[in-house]
């Protein structure tokens, strides 16, 4: 079962509360998704570290219910 937009928003913000997540359905099939989320949460860290936390935040979904992300991590303009 794919997972809705909305969902993935919610996980992405109950991890990261200042999170600004803007989500594209890729495939208009709820399973291959493009996500940009900004946190002030990812300053110092590196890409890498930016994107394990929003693979955190979404508990284990990915390569399951949500099959594909394409993902881009920002840190809030000064």
């Amino acid at each position: 079962m794919p997972m809705p937009g909305h969902e993935i928003e919610a996980a992405i913000r109950a991890a990261l509360p200042d999170a600004e997540v803007r989500l594209t359905d890729l495939a208009g099939d709820d399973d291959h998704w493009a996500a940009h989320v900004t946190s002030s949460a990812f300053a110092g860290l590196s890409r890498v570290k930016q994107h394990q936390l929003v693979y955190a935040a979404l508990g284990g979904r990915m390569g399951g219910v949500l099959h594909a992300l394409q993902l881009t991590t920002a840190t809030p303009a000064a």
